[in-house]
């Protein structure tokens, strides 16, 4: 398997959050936003955490979607932007699987590969945040900032289950692009002339989840079909 290592890349899981459904107020919708703090070691397998649960299916786990993990530093940032919900902003509460200081959208690559425990999981793709956030706080654009400010956090898929726990350690074992981090991901997807190449290659970014590389690709082809017609 070729693979790039150009830098040591550690951390260590501060929490590990997972757990059963809850009910969103005002309207009542069903979620897995509220995740419960596991102090004691939790298995991982292709589909995730067992015992966590999602509200949505269709747009929530799975095994591209298995582990979600955020970085621990962006909760400031939310909170002097929201200040009211600040006391509500705390590690976990946007539905995370695993909370960890020094990882970062900025150094964190699609495709990294991370010994993390027993466990071996691997950037699939950022998280797409929904509404669900903003009721979870009571804030109208708070899933609009964490997107616009590309601190989504990122989801893992599990290429060896294993177990994990707070304080275990987060270790890249691989990397196979140093182009794309999930900051750059998210600069290229969201920018509205993007350049047709940087959607082709990240397109073709290995380890990127398959849903993401037909979406990319598409948006690619249509651009691609303006530029020859002269639109």
């Amino acid at each position: 398997m070729s693979a790039v290592r150009s830098m040591t890349l550690t951390s260590k899981i501060d929490h590990v959050f997972a757990g059963g459904l809850g009910v969103l107020q005002p309207e009542g919708q069903c979620t897995g936003i509220f995740k419960r703090r596991h102090e004691g070691p939790v298995r991982v397998e292709l589909h995730g955490i067992v015992g966590d649960q999602h509200g949505d299916t269709r747009v929530h786990g799975g095994p591209e979607k298995a582990v979600h993990q955020y970085a621990a530093q962006n909760y400031a940032r939310l909170a002097q932007a929201f200040a009211h919900s600040a006391p509500q902003l705390v590690a976990g509460s946007l539905g995370e699987n695993i909370s960890a200081f020094g990882l970062s959208e900025c150094n964190v690559h699609i495709g990294d590969v991370f010994q993390v425990g027993s466990s071996v999981l691997q950037v699939s793709q950022p998280r797409s945040p929904c509404w669900k956030i903003n009721h979870r706080f009571d804030a109208e654009h708070l899933s609009m900032f964490v997107a616009r400010e590309r601190i989504t956090g990122w989801y893992y898929r599990v290429l060896q289950p294993g177990f994990l726990q707070a304080g275990d350690g987060i270790e890249l074992l691989e990397r196979h692009t140093e182009h794309f981090s999930i900051d750059r991901f998210w600069q290229v997807q969201l920018s509205h002339r993007p350049v047709i190449d940087d959607l082709l290659a990240l397109a073709t970014t290995r380890g990127l989840a398959e849903d993401w590389k037909r979406r990319l690709s598409e948006r690619a082809k249509y651009l691609q079909k303006r530029v020859a017609s002269g639109s």
